[in-house]
């Protein structure tokens, strides 16, 4: 008879949003961060963890090295009361990662890392490229990467040579967990600025979503074409859409701007080594998969997505100590749990850099 004893049952909320330079004074996030009863946890609880990527962030509070972006503040201030504490964030230029979390998870968060790749203009100024967070939940190993990668529908190999550079050049100190894909969890999420193939033009994609016609759409994206080819991201997994289109809006309106031919630019994959322990089960099941259409401040509409993490044991008794002995033993001088205060739930929020959708 098989037993199982549950080490981690964690509720991931994830969030991608490109905020296009705009500030967060005027906007209420308490219905996007699911604070008003709208949760898709079970439960229909908070989530355990936020994690929050963001694109096109303005840059002017980048030289204030000692103050976190107004967004991570805005955040920050909407989930204090419910006992958040900030974990971590990391900003390249316009593209910002952060993590908050349930404060009694804190303890069992160690070895935190961040990571910053560059790729547009050939690396040198950061508009496009990926940002991240690691660490070890419950012992085992998980990553979140918010990436920009290069705009445009003509630019599709720039778009994939970005994806190797951001797989090649993230590294991290962690002993085995140097690479993004060494780890037990994945989520990659943001503004990936995937088009639609074919030469369709913007009115007759319009008229296709106004029918939700998206599963004939989808199997246009080039997302879905490379990962299916295994050019790019065919590591990762993705429930397929089933919404609306997240660009091109015209801001402050549910209107495409049909300068450009509306697409799915705004992802969130992940990936699941599931049993690559003895005696040890990992998941990631998808709860939910959404825009948000209320929130009109840029031309890309925030998409989030919930998981249910969870870390069990197999005929035998780990606690999450011996997991983390079992995969990070070996690492040195690991990085202490944060000191900070805020609540348990985990949100990604991607946000797309300023420089060019």
């Amino acid at each position: 008879m098989v037993t199982t004893t549950v080490i981690a049952d964690l509720c991931i909320f994830l969030l991608t949003w490109n905020v296009g330079t705009h500030s967060p004074r005027d906007q209420q996030l308490a219905s996007l961060l699911a604070l008003n009863g709208n949760s898709t946890c079970p439960g229909n609880q908070l989530p355990d963890i936020y994690v929050i990527g963001m694109q096109e962030v303005s840059t002017k509070q980048v030289l204030k090295i000692f103050q976190d972006d107004p967004w991570v503040l805005k955040i920050a201030s909407a989930l204090q009361e419910h006992e958040f504490v900030k974990v971590e964030a990391k900003q390249l230029q316009g593209i910002l990662i952060t993590m908050f979390a349930q404060h009694k998870h804190i303890p069992h968060m160690k070895n935190i890392e961040t990571e910053a790749t560059r790729t547009g203009l050939g690396g040198l100024w950061g508009n496009k490229g990926a940002v991240s967070i690691r660490l070890s939940l419950y012992g085992t190993g998980a990553v979140f990467v918010c990436s920009h990668l290069a705009a445009h529908d003509d630019k599709l190999k720039e778009r994939i040579e970005d994806y190797h550079q951001i797989v090649d050049n993230h590294k991290y100190d962690s002993v085995g967990y140097r690479r993004i894909f060494d780890h037990d969890f994945v989520f990659w999420f943001g503004d990936l600025n995937f088009r639609l193939s074919g030469d369709m033009s913007a009115w007759d994609v319009r008229t296709d979503v106004e029918n939700r016609r998206y599963a004939d759409l989808l199997k246009l994206d080039q997302l879905n074409i490379l990962r299916e080819k295994g050019n790019a991201f065919s590591l990762l997994e993705e429930q397929q859409p089933d919404f609306a289109p997240t660009f091109k809006f015209v801001e402050g309106t549910n209107d495409y701007d049909l300068k450009r031919r509306p697409a799915w630019c705004d992802r969130i994959l992940h990936r699941v080594q599931s049993n690559v322990y003895p005696s040890i089960a990992l998941s990631a099941n998808q709860l939910s998969y959404q825009s948000h259409s209320d929130y009109t401040l840029s031309d890309h509409r925030p998409v989030s997505a919930t998981f249910n993490y969870k870390v069990e044991s197999v005929n035998q008794t780990f606690t999450d100590e011996e997991l983390y002995e079992m995969t990070h033993g070996a690492a040195s001088n690991p990085t202490a749990a944060p000191n900070v205060s805020l609540t348990f739930a985990f949100i990604l929020l991607v946000a797309v850099p300023y420089f060019q959708h």
